[in-house]
């Protein structure tokens, strides 16, 4: 009886305490205030998804130690219901841990639940599985769609609630979908269908809000009423305008830009974007001088990891690295942003004392030597579980319930192309990448607005090979809805090819569960024709000491001379590479992953050239990054900075 009346009373204390906590709008002082007291949060974007488990603490601290009182993330649809039904937030993606370690080290949330949530993230967060339904009108009223994310909401925001800032929690402010002003659907039954489902699960007390960037229409289509209106802009913008738009949403209440562009993302084929520190520090001091609320987007990019990466239109797909220039590297390394930034904080608030955690050692591991295994085309047995799929016309991914990765594809030449004959795609059918053989022999590349058509020769019956990639799907834009895979029918000459064998390939089981251990090399062809050679997997061991003291420690992998794959150690994919195009050159290898009592397994999967015809090959693990190589150009536009126009 005892423990029961001391139990109750610990919950009747809670109760109470968590009952004197409040966090409202305060419109006729133009702030927020927290338990009553007038409050401006100072914040900084960190992605869960994009950053280990085990370094979620050490870059949560040197965003405290920076002078942020809270931090903002998204919470990615896709990265916790892959299935439908079936909801993983275990290991890297325990979401209610990441709170409360925010919690604990003294940080509060803007919470960013979407459903859609952009962040370069493949399809904006949203689910590849919401495309069964073809026709579906995603971030809309379409009831397909609702039902949907009212299962997934209906899951995710009852977890929420307990971390409420009302609730004892840290979080003081929850975003509904996100820069929906910038959409095409402007459908405002959708966003008051949100609204309310929102307040179903998470009350009546919790500060929602919405933002867009500063352009009145963006606004109009962006925000209603229930739904406190903010912005976002970069350095240089004029930021008078930007909050006179604010203003004409929210007359009254809180000045908030919800993303305050400290760096800027990057494309493959583009420049590494780099936005100076000065000019930074001079646009956030002029934010706080207004005593406005701040968020700065990103204080630590990160990493896509496997498959994660997104892409905007037209069709620009993003790197690996998701490092943004930020304060925080990708690595969670200190730089001198972090530290102009915090002597600008310094002015406005007490900076917390004691050392800042430092940067965490790397070390070079040095090069390691790569053998041929076998080409995708040989190894099918062990790369397709499910076996092939027959179809008269090519089949999407969706269609096979694949979401990412590479799916084969195979038919044979229907006439005898005694001089080159063209292979091509009407309508852009191959999203995003494809490599094509015939009979075994490399024939070219086709890839998504920019290479349409490629020329090929062979007898009647040849065998067709066409290794599809999926490069990350569009996540801005009236154009999220992408699917992947040939999607549309392929031309010889005048002839449309037919009688399609589809293959839907688990690479990361197989690489996982090291199926390729066993196989035997396929011959070198030293009289091999010119790049691109066919997609072939490689393998190499490292062994990393377990007496010398601190090691494991981070690395960054390159691969000189490689052209363009995916790379994946002791069964971890850590991502694209790309470095014929650039501008990223290494990946960050988190410590994580690395081994001190077995021999550290290097598998790579390239898709073009890889430098090992004749003689070894090597891949190089160093301390050193490189993100902002010399890029080839691929001609296509790029996205400007700081810019929130939906790109047609």
């Amino acid at each position: 009886m005892f423990v029961l009346r001391t139990l109750l009373l610990l919950l009747l204390c809670e109760y109470s305490l968590g009952a004197s906590r409040s966090f409202t709008i305060d419109y006729q002082n133009d702030c927020f205030k927290k338990d009553g007291e007038e409050f401006r949060y100072i914040s900084g974007s960190i992605h869960y998804s994009r950053i280990p488990r085990a370094y979620w603490k050490d870059r949560l601290l040197k965003m405290y130690m920076a002078g942020l009182n809270a931090i903002q993330t998204y919470i990615p649809w896709n990265y916790h219901e892959k299935i439908p039904g079936q909801y993983n937030f275990s290991g890297d993606r325990d979401l209610e841990y990441f709170l409360q370690l925010a919690h604990d080290i003294g940080l509060l949330v803007i919470l960013r639940p979407g459903p859609y949530i952009c962040a370069e993230w493949d399809m904006g967060g949203l689910p590849a599985w919401l495309l069964n339904k073809k026709d579906i009108v995603l971030r809309s009223s379409d009831p397909d769609y609702l039902g949907a994310v009212d299962k997934w909401m209906g899951k995710l925001l009852p977890m929420m609630r307990p971390f409420l800032y009302q609730s004892g929690g840290p979080i003081i402010t929850v975003q509904v979908e996100n820069e929906y002003g910038s959409y095409f659907a402007c459908d405002y039954n959708y966003m008051r269908h949100l609204k309310n489902l929102f307040r179903s699960h998470l009350g009546e007390e919790v500060v929602l809000f919405t933002t867009d960037g500063p352009k009145v229409h963006f606004l109009q289509c962006g925000s209603i009423q229930g739904l406190y209106a903010t912005v976002d802009f970069g350095p240089g913008s004029n930021m008078t305008a930007a909050f006179d738009v604010q203003r004409q949403a929210e007359p009254h209440g809180p000045l908030v830009n919800s993303e305050f562009y400290v760096g800027w993302l990057d494309h493959w084929g583009k420049q590494h974007y780099v936005v100076s520190s000065t000019k930074v520090a001079i646009s956030l001091n002029a934010i706080l001088a207004q005593k406005a609320n701040v968020n700065m987007y990103m204080f630590i990019g990160g990493t896509n990891f496997g498959y994660w990466n997104g892409a905007n239109s037209p069709y620009l797909p993003q790197p690996t690295s998701y490092d943004y220039d930020a304060p925080l590297t990708e690595a969670g390394d200190l730089t001198e942003k972090y530290f102009v930034i915090r002597e600008v904080i310094k002015m406005y608030r007490t900076i917390p004392e004691g050392p800042v955690p430092p940067t965490t050692p790397k070390f070079a591991y040095g090069l390691v030597k790569m053998k041929k295994l076998q080409t995708v085309s040989d190894a099918l047995e062990i790369l397709s579980f499910s076996g092939p799929v027959k179809s008269t016309y090519p089949l999407k991914f969706i269609d096979l319930h694949q979401a990412f990765g590479y799916v084969l594809y195979r038919t044979k030449l229907p006439v005898t192309c005694t001089t080159p004959t063209s292979l091509w795609v009407p309508l852009d059918g191959v999203h995003d990448r494809a490599y094509v053989s015939v009979d075994g022999v490399a024939a070219g590349i086709l890839e998504r607005n920019t290479v349409l058509s490629i020329n090929v020769t062979g007898k009647a019956g040849s065998q067709v090979d066409i290794l599809v990639e999926n490069m990350g799907r569009i996540n801005y834009g009236s154009q999220i809805n992408d699917f992947k895979g040939l999607v549309s029918n392929l031309t010889l000459g005048t002839e449309m090819l037919t009688n399609w064998t589809v293959y839907s390939l688990s690479i990361d089981a197989a690489v996982s569960h090291n199926l390729f251990s066993a196989t035997k090399p396929t011959l070198t062809n030293t009289h091999q024709p010119a790049p691109p050679s066919l997609p072939t997997f490689y393998k190499g061991t490292f062994i990393i000491p377990d007496g010398i003291p601190d090691l494991p420690q981070d690395t960054y992998v390159k691969l000189p001379n490689w052209t363009k794959g995916q790379i994946w150690i002791n069964g971890f994919n850590l991502g694209r590479y790309w470095p014929s195009r650039g501008p990223q050159v290494t990946l960050f290898v988190p410590t994580t992953i690395l081994s001190t009592v077995a021999p550290n397994n290097v598998t790579v999967l390239e898709l073009e050239n890889a430098p090992c015809t004749p003689g070894p090959c090597t891949v190089e693990f160093t301390a050193t990054p490189i993100l902002n190589a010399t890029v080839k150009d691929d001609g296509m536009r790029h996205r400007e900075p700081f810019i929130k126009d939906d790109l047609l």
